[in-house]
């Protein structure tokens, strides 16, 4: 570190847990947000301004006005130009701390992407809303031998939890299949910003305690919180079962996954379609403005028609908006799409 960073940093170095050994650590380390809504955008934050070498910000999603009180790097503005979230995250981080190196990636993290996208990050972040994509992390993350740490959030209630490969219980363990009956959800519940910022402010702590050497000290429990009630409870995280699917029986099933089906979006009255092929958005605007109003930028094409909005992505991927009918919104993607 030259005097300049040691001056930026100066406060992180002080604290006898992270010094400037770790700091430096922490300069050369990578990891990977997946997700960067209400807990993602606040690990990325967080990290940048901690001084993480380098981030990958993984989101298949766009900045919506509906996000800003509790999505921690958005404004108006990008919101107002439907901005996907890696994007403007990336934009914010570079005004935040332009030494970060900071990789984005609008996609949705699925078995053909995620080794592409996650290595060689050193440690991963969860910042999703869905079991399946979590269950994705672990397998991943199980099979490389790379810490990640669970976190999920809603109403004003949340938790986390660190899973150490090797030495720590890990999702599968925990939850060994997804729940079966529906889950409250920010659409749904509704969500506090404060519980948002204490459980990534949690999940962060532990990513940099991992990444500045300090990993055979970090407590394998699970910590929950509801900031209403103003509760804090901490439990010992189970021992690793060796019956477990992933960590035990090493089967990876969400990692062989080659395809996946249009799914409809937790009460966001929405369906995500996954296509496989580039899209032409330029070609597809001029092709669609005749039929409706058409919003687009360099990222995304929104496609207004009816009671229907259609959000797509250049590789194919698209968010209908106005039905959780999975039929429907096949339909409306290939009568405007193909």
């Amino acid at each position: 570190m030259d005097a300049a960073q040691r001056e930026r940093y100066s406060r992180q170095i002080l604290f006898t847990g992270i010094g400037e050994a770790g700091q430096q650590a922490l300069a050369g380390a990578h990891v990977a947000v997946v997700g960067c809504g209400a807990l993602g955008s606040f690990h990325v934050a967080a990290l940048a301004r901690a001084g993480a070498g380098r981030i990958t910000v993984i989101d298949r999603d766009y900045v919506e006005p509906g996000n800003l009180h509790r999505q921690w790097l958005f404004e108006e503005s990008d919101a107002a130009q439907a901005l996907p979230k890696a994007v403007a995250a990336a934009r914010r981080v570079a005004a935040i701390n332009s030494l970060v190196e900071i990789r984005c990636a609008v996609a949705d993290l699925t078995a053909s992407n995620a080794a592409e996208l996650l290595a060689p990050a050193q440690l991963i972040l969860d910042g999703t809303d869905n079991f399946p994509t979590r269950y994705l992390i672990n397998d991943y993350a199980v099979c490389r031998g790379i810490p990640w740490i669970y976190g999920a959030a809603v109403g004003s209630y949340g938790l986390t939890m660190p899973v150490i490969p090797g030495r720590t219980a890990c999702l599968r363990c925990v939850y060994p299949d997804p729940p079966s009956a529906p889950q409250p959800t920010c659409e749904t519940a509704g969500v506090l910003n404060a519980i948002v910022s204490a459980i990534a402010s949690l999940q962060v702590a532990a990513a940099l305690k991992i990444l500045t050497g300090h990993a055979a000290e970090l407590m394998a429990r699970i910590t929950t919180v509801d900031v209403w009630e103003g509760s804090i409870r901490q439990i010992p995280a189970p021992a690793p079962d060796p019956d477990c699917p992933t960590c035990g029986r090493r089967e990876f099933s969400y990692l062989e996954e080659s395809h996946r089906e249009p799914v409809a979006l937790c009460g966001r009255n929405a369906v995500q379609i996954h296509e496989r092929g580039a899209i032409d958005l330029a070609h597809l605007e001029a092709r669609l403005a005749p039929l409706g109003e058409v919003r687009a930028n360099e990222f995304v094409l929104r496609f207004l028609t009816g009671a229907y909005e259609l959000t797509i992505f250049p590789d194919g991927r698209a968010i209908v908006k106005g039905t959780s009918d999975l039929g429907v919104a096949r339909s409306l993607y290939a009568r405007y799409v193909g």
